[in-house]
């Protein structure tokens, strides 16, 4: 700054010293231009004199001229000075502030690029958050919808299985009530047949006259009575179960009480073989048979003497038919 100072005062010194000089040899050429024009004059001493005195007077005058100029450019040179120095110090301001203003806009672009690059970097930010929420809220997604399917599909299957197993029980105790009623109407067929046989057994022995049967009951007397035990003993043995303790070679004794239209209305032990439980399953066995119709076709005679009331003898062997 302070070179810059002293080369600007230098070159203010500089013009107003070449116009000094420019003005003096101007004057001098001036005079030396008179001296060489003037025409010669007898000699005489006052005009030499006068002469002398004129270019004394001349060259005072020039001398205050050249004063009076060097003086108006001092002042003018001062001003102009001083003008350069305001107009100095102006662009040295001027340049401070735009310095101060280029700084200021330098470190303004430098916020702004700043601010930019944040905002940017904040946007991506956001973006890629954005982008790993809606990733997160597709795989959530997904895996509900794959859990929701999967769950489905259980259901379905176990509903499959269910309906299968249902299925299959239905059909199993269908298969089981169908072989149940086939085997009760086996039974009762067997039983019907059985019955059947007995009473037409029963029918063609008491078919005959009165008379005849009253010759033949000496004889058959223990014939019909054994015929129709063995139909009771198996009736018996049709509602009999088993009990655990029952073993062959056990026997029990029961008096059996009926009417006349062959309807058990007692069964009560006469004769125990030792174990209740085998007893007790004789006695209900008798009870559960509950009619014998095959006891109408007996006339009332032989019905009072032989079936009123009729002890049988029950063995596990027997009843197991």
């Amino acid at each position: 700054m302070m070179q810059q100072s002293e080369r600007s005062s230098s070159e203010s010194y500089f013009w107003p010293a070449i116009w000094a000089v420019t003005l003096h040899a101007l004057l001098f050429g001036t005079l030396f231009v008179s001296f060489a024009f003037t025409p010669e004059l007898p000699p005489a001493r006052p005009v030499i004199q006068t002469t002398l005195y004129q270019l004394k007077s001349q060259s005072q005058a020039t001398t205050q001229t050249n004063q009076k100029i060097a003086g108006e450019a001092k002042k003018t040179a001062s001003r102009q000075y001083e003008v350069e120095q305001l107009e100095q110090k102006k662009v040295e301001q001027q340049k401070q502030e735009a310095a101060k203003a280029a700084e200021q806009k330098k470190v303004e672009e430098a916020r702004k690029a700043e601010a930019t690059k944040q905002a940017e970097a904040q946007k991506q930010a956001e973006a890629k958050k954005a982008e790993e929420k809606q990733k997160a809220d597709f795989a959530k997604k997904k895996a509900e919808d794959e859990a929701k399917k999967k769950a489905a599909e259980e259901a379905k299957k176990k509903a499959a299985a269910e309906a299968a197993k249902k299925k299959a029980a239905d059909d199993a105790k269908k298969k089981a009530a169908a072989d149940a009623a086939k085997k009760k109407a086996a039974q009762e067929a067997a039983r019907k047949s059985a019955e059947d046989k007995k009473a037409q057994a029963l029918a063609e022995l008491l078919s005959d006259t009165t008379e005849r049967q009253q010759a033949l009951a000496d004889t058959q007397g223990d014939q019909v009575a054994g015929s129709l035990d063995d139909l009771i003993i198996k009736l018996v043995s049709e509602q009999w179960q088993r009990p655990p303790s029952a073993r062959n070679g056990m026997s029990v004794e029961v008096v059996i009480s009926m009417l006349p239209d062959g309807t058990i209305t007692n069964a009560s032990i006469s004769r125990s073989s030792g174990d209740a439980p085998f007893d007790n399953s004789a006695v209900a066995a008798v009870r559960n048979v509950g009619r014998i119709p095959e006891m109408q076709q007996l006339d009332r005679a032989t019905f009072d003497r032989m079936y009123r009331q009729r002890s049988i003898i029950f063995k596990p062997e027997d009843l197991d038919l």
